[in-house]
Parts: structure tokens; C-alpha cells; sequence
């Protein structure tokens, strides 16, 4: 249970510090893209910030679920 728990605040923190370092770095890109989702479309963001947020989304999932897919450690 400690190790799962390790885990997850592991890819969380490591997450969370991405995203910090990614938003420092995005604030001087100029070239600026829009997505579309459906008939909405989402704020003008740069197309690098648009990757790194992905990037750390997978990071956080793919932590977490090492830890819940991790076998029990009884004895």
C-alpha cells in the first residue's frame, strides 16, 4: 500500500512540476493554435504547450496506473 501510494505521489508531483516548467517556457512562443472540439473550439494556446500538457497528463496516467495494477506485496 506504501509502495502504490509512493508511486502515485511520485507521478503526480513529477506531473505537476512539468506542467509549472512547461507554462514558464510557454509564455514567449508567438505562434498560437486553436483546437477544435466538436463545435467549440478552445483558447489560442501554442502548439508546444498543447504537446507538453499531453505529456504530462501521460505521465500522472501512467503512474497511476502502475500503482493500481501493481500485485500485492502480503506475506
Amino acid at each position: 500500500m506504501l509502495l502504490r501510494l509512493r508511486l502515485v505521489l511520485l507521478s503526480l508531483g513529477s506531473g505537476v512540476l512539468f506542467l509549472m516548467l512547461l507554462c514558464l517556457g510557454a509564455q514567449n512562443l508567438n505562434d498560437r493554435h486553436q483546437v477544435r472540439l466538436g463545435s467549440m473550439r478552445s483558447a489560442a494556446l501554442p502548439s508546444g504547450f498543447l504537446i507538453g500538457v499531453s505529456l504530462v497528463i501521460g505521465v500522472i496516467r501512467g503512474g497511476s496506473t502502475a500503482a493500481v495494477l501493481l500485485p500485492d506485496q502480503r506475506d
